[in-house]
């Protein structure tokens, strides 16, 4: 099974769809919210992205929710 961790905010829709997206495929995550955790916000900065979602699986990051990455890196 493949490790997934999203960075999310609280405010973020883009962010509650895509959790909304892996718990409706059965996909099992991390979640890391920037709001509430800085090492989330230091994770981000440290590797470029200036705003959520981020969505690592197996330590690549998708920046931003685009299904069909999500899907094809999934194996859905």
């Amino acid at each position: 099974m493949k490790k997934v961790t999203i960075y999310t905010s609280n405010t973020c829709p883009h962010c509650k769809a895509a959790k909304n997206y892996l718990k409706e495929n059965n996909i099992d995550f991390e979640e890391k919210n920037v709001d509430e955790d800085r090492s989330a916000i230091d994770y981000l900065v440290e590797n470029g992205h200036r705003g959520v979602p981020v969505i690592n699986i197996d330590g690549e990051d998708i920046v931003g929710f685009n299904k069909e990455v999500v899907d094809e890196k999934l194996g859905l």
